[in-house]
């Protein structure tokens, strides 16, 4: 079966897919990586990468390629999203992937990226009823509401993200929900019965904290279903806590332990504006939209 690859480079994480596609067209994992590397740090006010974050993220993408090409994989796929479309420098970093990772990165619009997560949605949970989607990054949130044949009605990226709300509110709860409620008014009615899939690292995180889930197990979490009260007990822990307390939870990843109540904010917030009692948890996102989409004929 052939080989590709596909890396998202996101405000906070830098994900890898190694997968190869078999008779049927289905594709299977042959390795995913996932670290922490924070591009987006301080974008949201000085709307430049900084050269710190910028070496941690060459690094990884380095180490990615090189496991991608042992891997056998025939062409990757890199996307870069909130942080890179915000910095005035972006060129900066795209300039050091290529030279020294070898990688093309394509900086993609909001739209683009709700796109490409809604596809990775559809192709595991579509096809039964309307779906809307929810991809929470570090820089921005995607929404997209769709069809249960796959056709995307509405998409729109709204620049909220785990980093970036704790960047600018300083970990002020009240403050983050009172600018996420009136950032999400704008949100037009949801389609009736629809299913509401969460992807990404932050809804990943929130389950994986509330249910203790330790180490990682992708197979605890993809299609996990997850109460509204569930996340709403989970954001309530993680802001009563301070940031050493959270670093010990079981389940949460250290790097994340800094952003991850406004990231769950946001997950509280955005079930509320929809009005779902609850929501499936993907483990899969833009890398896989990115894979099926980009190497579709090859």
């Amino acid at each position: 079966m052939s080989r590709y690859a596909a890396i998202d480079v996101g405000t906070n994480s830098v994900l890898l897919l190694v997968a190869e596609r078999d008779a049927h067209g289905k594709w299977h994992p042959v390795v995913e990586r996932a670290e922490i590397t924070r591009l987006g740090k301080g974008v949201d006010q000085s709307k430049r990468l900084l050269p710190e974050a910028i070496e941690a993220t060459v690094k990884v993408l380095e180490a990615y390629a090189t496991e991608a090409k042992q891997l056998g994989a025939k062409q990757i796929a890199v996307s870069a999203t909130s942080a890179a479309r915000d910095a005035s420098n972006g060129a900066d970093f795209l300039d050091a992937a290529k030279a020294r990772a070898g990688l093309d990165i394509e900086i993609i619009a909001g739209e683009e990226e709700a796109r490409l997560s809604y596809a990775s949605a559809h192709a595991d949970f579509g096809g039964k009823q309307p779906l809307i989607v929810l991809d929470i990054g570090g820089g921005s949130t995607e929404f997209i509401y769709g069809t249960a044949a796959g056709d995307v009605k509405f998409r729109h990226s709204f620049d909220v993200g785990s980093v970036r709300m704790t960047e600018r509110f300083h970990g002020d709860a009240a403050k983050i929900r009172a600018h996420l409620q009136a950032t999400f008014a704008a949100l037009p009615t949801p389609p009736p019965d629809a299913l509401l899939v969460g992807v990404a690292g932050t809804v990943t995180t929130v389950l994986s904290v509330s249910r203790a889930i330790e180490p990682y197990d992708a197979s605890k979490v993809h299609g996990a279903t997850m109460p509204r009260s569930e996340v709403s007990a989970v954001a309530q822990k993680l802001g009563s806590l301070d940031l050493e307390a959270r670093k010990q939870l079981p389940g949460l990843q250290p790097k994340r332990a800094d952003v991850i109540p406004a990231g769950a904010l946001i997950l509280d917030e955005a079930m509320s504006r929809l009005g779902a009692g609850e929501l499936k948890v993907s483990d899969r996102g833009l890398r896989w939209g990115l894979l099926a989409d980009r190497f579709r004929s090859a």
